[in-house]
């Protein structure tokens, strides 16, 4: 399979509208379950309090568990997620945050992926947990 057909869930519309930037897989990375997405954020991701809104990150951790996850599929399989835990651990305002996520098992039908994001003075900002479930096209 080549790069672009496992990497499909890397160039969402979503991705583009909140400016994730997802680091390109390797074949190990489909292997794997691997991805790093990166967000640069700022006050246009605030809330009220001037900290980056908790839905922000868990869309990071959500994309960076999709892209995961999707890259282990095979041709002919999507993929839906069932359930997404996230723990925050510290506030940010602006940073270059960094999603890192892997496949801790997988199964024929269901997965379980990991993230942890960190900014980029490596302090873990927050980690999340997801179920995923694999559909046959």
């Amino acid at each position: 399979m080549n790069q672009d057909a496992f990497d499909r869930f890397s160039d969402a519309p979503v991705s583009r509208l909140i400016g994730f930037k997802v680091a390109q897989g390797s074949q190990e990375d489909k292997e794997l379950g691997r991805a790093i997405v990166e967000l640069d954020v700022d006050e246009r991701f605030h809330n009220p309090m001037g900290r980056v809104h908790g839905g922000i990150l868990s869309a990071l951790a959500d994309a960076a568990t999709g892209i995961a996850f999707g890259r282990t599929l095979d041709a002919g399989q999507d993929f839906s997620t069932v359930d997404l835990q996230i723990q925050y651990m510290r506030p940010v305002k602006s940073r270059q945050l960094i999603a890192k996520a892997w496949v801790k098992q997988r199964g024929l039908r269901i997965g379980f992926v990991e993230c942890e994001i960190r900014d980029s003075r490596d302090r873990l900002i927050a980690s999340a947990s997801c179920t995923c479930t694999t559909i046959d096209l």
